[in-house]
């Protein structure tokens, strides 16, 4: 773990390694104004000596500015390194978040990703500052200030050993009983995130349903969760306070009583009892100090593992030694291609799949909820690899391919169609960026978009909301279409992309796709009949098994299924899940 969150120091080595050395220096300025004060006092003040108070005082005053200058770079650079490692961490996590197949994805919630990537970063960012600063000036202030101590005095220092160590006993108590709360509280924050995220992505439904006073509870609860282990644990860690300040005038009192003894029998001087006192203090306070900064680690331990679960995650899926660049043609073959989502466990959604699909063919693709025509057309691009068998895309198996050539290729408008915050012309360009504004013009005419964006004040330069919640569901469906146009793909895949879209105009999105693009492989995944009835061919697909494949009057005398459906649609009494 630490090797992992170490590689992400970077370029902030320098600025990481010159923190605690300021800090050093900060705390030796700090151990001299004790002892210059007891010279003040012993050779200055009580022998009636201004000169001696005036340069010592000067040099009491030159080492409390060193002492400030050296906590201000301290300062400066354990910021710079703190903040760019957790710049780093943010980054790493994403860059490797990108390269996750959906197999990887399906591993972590969004909501966990997003607080690995928020409330776990910042814990990392406070607690590597901590080390940088304070778990380097707290144990150097504090074995110095006891060196310092006895030195002056072994018999009033020894009071302080046994402080220190009967404190050091009790703050670690303290310290390892919240520590099990705080590994418990990060996690919740999933939770609460995910409460969040679905509130307010779905704030449509929740009002439509009135649902408010139950998503308010929902996120009261996850939010109560966090409260109350925090209170547990920051009741536990508040006792740090008062031993701390039972330890604290304990010392002061019995230094003061056996100081004063020693002062009285000429034993010490008054200015040496003054900087043992001052040393009590600061060897009690960083004590303190450490106790916060275990705390700080604990906290951030958990936070550590969770990051380091995502920099470590390893991609399913991987180009090979030698890949493949070009994609010949659009030809798809499946042979004998089973696939599970879990490899090794549970039954396979696909079974035994056998197609040949030629180049420039339109595919339609039909079949019941569940019954895996996603999970079909989602091995093509290779979102997922199929567990057992061969899948072919212009003759070359698509794991011999570079996954960046072969999914260039293929154009994938999704079931759940997504929009990016932006102008419509810049979510058109995700297909392609460089095309010109006339080319996204002609591939919304052919989506039949053009007309609807036209009627927009801005136009082509109207600007979508995050998640295209200003434009309607069909609209979406059709811009999502034009953008995957815009890529020329060898293979164009609809996953149920036009069910929002009235039956007109998806004969005018089919009519152009035959017209405009006769080279293009279409798979076309519905749930109407009449949306791939004039297909090439047609897949029928029930419970991962292909059922049928061939062209609508085919399947009309040989397939039992497809028959059912299109009766009862045509006959307006059902759909294929009421087969």
């Amino acid at each position: 773990m630490l090797k992992t969150l170490g590689a992400q120091i970077k370029e902030f080595k320098k600025a990481s390694a010159v923190t605690p050395i300021f800090m050093i220096a900060e705390v030796i300025m700090e151990m001299i104004i004790p002892l210059l004060m007891a010279s003040i006092i012993d050779d200055g003040v009580n022998k009636g000596d201004m000169r001696h108070i005036y340069i010592v005082g000067a040099l009491m005053i030159l080492t409390a500015l060193l002492s400030l200058s050296f906590g201000i770079g301290g300062g400066v650079f354990g910021a710079k390194a703190s903040t760019g490692f957790a710049r780093n961490l943010r980054k790493a996590m994403y860059d490797n978040i990108q390269t996750f197949s959906f197999a990887n994805i399906d591993k972590f919630s969004t909501s966990g990703l997003v607080t690995r990537l928020t409330t776990d970063v910042t814990n990392m960012q406070n607690a590597y500052q901590m080390i940088l600063r304070m778990a380097m000036r707290a144990p150097f202030s504090l074995v110095i200030a006891m060196c310092m101590s006895f030195y002056i005095s072994p018999r009033l220092a020894s009071v302080y050993l046994v402080a220190v160590l009967i404190l050091g006993c009790i703050l670690a108590l303290i310290v390892s009983t919240a520590m099990k709360y705080f590994t418990q509280a990060f996690p919740k924050y999933d939770d609460l995130n995910e409460s969040v995220q679905e509130n307010v992505s779905a704030i449509r439904v929740v009002k439509a349903y009135v649902r408010e006073e139950h998503e308010n509870k929902k996120f009261k609860k996850a939010s109560e969760n966090i409260y109350k282990i925090f209170c547990k644990a920051e009741g536990i860690v508040a006792w740090n306070s008062p031993v701390m300040n039972l330890t604290v005038y304990t010392c002061i009192i019995l230094i003061s009583w056996l100081g004063a003894h020693m002062v009285v029998q000429e034993e010490l001087t008054t200015g040496q009892l003054m900087s043992l006192l001052t040393y009590c203090m600061n060897i009690l306070m960083n004590l303190m100090m450490l106790s916060m900064i275990f705390v700080m680690l604990t906290m951030s331990a958990a936070s550590a593992r969770r990051i380091c679960e995502v920099l470590n995650e390893e991609p399913d899926l991987a180009d090979p030694a030698d890949p493949v660049y070009d994609v010949k043609d659009g030809s798809i073959r499946f042979e004998n291609v089973t696939f599970s989502y879990k490899k090794g466990a549970g039954s396979p959604v696909l079974k035994n799949i056998n197609l040949d699909i030629r180049s420039g063919e339109t595919i339609g693709i039909i079949g019941g909820t569940g019954s895996a025509k996603s999970s079909l057309v989602n091995l093509i691009s290779r979102l997922y690899d199929v567990t057992d068998g061969k899948l072919l895309v212009g003759g070359v198996d698509v794991r011999d391919y570079n996954m960046e050539a072969l999914r260039n290729q293929v154009a994938v408008v999704l079931q759940n169609n997504v929009l990016f915050s932006g102008t419509i012309l810049e979510n058109l360009r995700w297909g392609d960026r460089e095309a010109t504004e006339e080319e996204c013009r002609r591939a919304c005419e052919l989506a039949c978009a053009d007309e609807f964006i036209q009627k927009m004040p801005e136009g082509y330069n109207t600007y979508i909301e995050q998640g295209g919640t200003n434009v309607s569901g069909g609209q979406k469906q059709r811009l999502c279409i034009a953008r995957a146009l815009l890529k020329k793909p060898r293979i164009l895949i609809l996953d149920d992309s036009t069910s929002a879209v009235d039956t007109a105009t998806d004969a005018k999105i089919r009519k152009a796709f035959a017209e405009e693009i006769p080279g293009t492989t279409k798979l076309i995944i519905a749930q109407r009949v009449s949306s791939v009835e004039h297909a090439d061919k047609i897949i029928v697909m029930n419970e991962g098994e292909v059922d049928g494949f061939g062209t609508h009057e085919e399947l009309l005398e040989s397939n039992e299924i497809y028959r059912d459906v299109y009766e009862s649609q045509t006959s307006g009494s059902g759909d294929f899940d009421e087969k």
